[in-house]
């Protein structure tokens, strides 16, 4: 434990949480050796301090060391970037060029948002990763290189192996050592903490007093999701030291710099799994559901504007027929009142009160049951992608192997 706090005064790292420990006695314990990790997590956590931590503890930390983000090298330029280039080998190459697996030779390569990376660029990295040979572009001569992989991403890399969109042997092959980096809301206690000594930097920074919080908007404050994270909570402490009119910020004020959550994040989530490998098939079939909601939703809307289309242009067809709480009903536009009365609260279907032009209402019997509505939008999936089950798992955002389960589950013959 000493260990541990010992890196972290060193690296500036702020929290007692548990997992947070345990991602940085990871990181200590694999220093030393010249395994490949792969730091997983959102953005904003601080994987790169991690890649940081694990070249200053190896016995590489006298050689170089460097980040590439490859997202942000275009495709077109990453492989001469990583592997450097001959002359002549394209356009623009008007001279010999190194790469970084050349130039970091001996010391530490940080591949951020390596999921970014082109499918031709990480065949080539499998290659150095197995057997420290690359070539350059537009070269044929084999080149050798002694440089420690750390690669992170902040997608689920195994989810894109399965979509195709990562190859699986380089992601085993980079996975040898795991480290996975807690998001701040998983970290809660240790949001005060950090915020504190945001505001304490500022305040020295910007020549200010520090602000303090009182304890319903430290509540608040512990309590938001923090999609961005602690650079997501660095921002804000930033703003509210520069802005806040007092130097004690209660709940109001506070509000106003802290950003309205999108609806997504209030919606009730599964537990995720942490004995098993299926929680990727719980956020799927989750996503699955709240798809089923929002198109529920629409339905009920556009249902809302044909009753007031009818209303108020009662000769737009010869006849209307619509669906409302299961019983169907069918109008005669030009039966319907001049001024009917509508009763239209938000959790009730519209209710026309003058029942006697109803012309006839049959009752229709309709599922409520969430596997068949499930079942049903998987049905039609398959059928607008014409039984392509890539398509169709795309377009309902799961996984292929999940809509593989659900096809058995449900015995679909497609």
């Amino acid at each position: 434990m000493d260990n541990i706090q010992s890196i972290k005064n060193r690296f500036g790292i702020i929290g007692n949480s548990h997992a947070l420990n345990y991602a940085l006695q990871v990181a200590a314990q694999v220093a030393n050796t010249d395994l490949t990790v792969l730091i997983s997590g959102e953005s904003g956590v601080g994987k790169e301090v991690f890649s940081q931590i694990i070249h200053a503890l190896s016995a590489r930390k006298h050689n170089p060391f460097i980040a590439v983000n490859c997202g942000a090298i275009p495709e077109g330029t990453i492989d001469s970037e990583l592997f450097g280039h001959e002359k002549g080998s394209f356009t623009g190459a008007v001279d010999n060029r190194k790469g970084y697996f050349e130039t970091v030779n001996g010391g530490t390569i940080f591949l951020d948002e390596i999921g970014e990376m082109p499918l031709g660029t990480q065949a080539r990295l499998l290659r150095v990763l197995e057997t420290g040979e690359y070539i350059r572009v537009g070269s044929s001569k084999v080149q050798k290189t002694d440089v420690r992989v750390i690669a992170a991403s902040n997608k689920d890399l195994l989810e894109n192996t399965q979509q195709g969109k990562f190859r699986e042997d380089l992601y085993y092959r980079l996975n040898t050592v795991p480290i996975r980096v807690p998001s701040l809301r998983d970290r809660k206690e240790d949001i005060p903490m950090l915020f504190r000594k945001f505001c304490v930097d500022f305040a020295e920074r910007y020549k200010t007093t520090s602000i303090q919080l009182d304890d319903e908007a430290r509540e608040i404050l512990v309590n938001y999701s923090w999609p961005g994270n602690v650079r997501e909570l660095k921002n804000i402490a930033e703003q509210i030291s520069v802005l806040a009119t007092d130097k004690l910020v209660h709940v109001n004020e506070l509000r106003r710099f802290l950003p309205e959550q999108p609806v997504m994040n209030r919606l009730p989530m599964l537990a995720p799994s942490h004995g098993g490998t299926n929680g990727g098939d719980f956020a799927s079939e989750r996503d699955i559901l709240y798809k089923l909601f929002f198109d529920m939703k629409k339905d009920v809307t556009e249902l809302k504007k044909m009753f007031f289309d009818i209303l108020q242009n009662p000769s737009v067809a010869h006849a209307t027929t619509f669906q409302d709480g299961g019983v169907m009903h069918n109008f005669q536009p030009a039966e319907v009142p001049a001024s009917p009365s509508i009763i239209a609260p938000a959790s009730q279907p519209f209710i026309i009160q003058d029942s006697s032009k109803i012309d006839h209402h049959e009752e229709v019997e309709e599922t409520l049951s969430i596997a068949d509505k499930e079942k049903e939008l998987i049905e039609k999936a398959l059928k607008k992608h014409k039984g392509k089950r890539k398509d169709a798992a795309l377009d309902l955002g799961i996984s292929e192997r999940t809509l593989y389960r659900k096809l058995k589950e449900y015995n679909i013959n497609e």
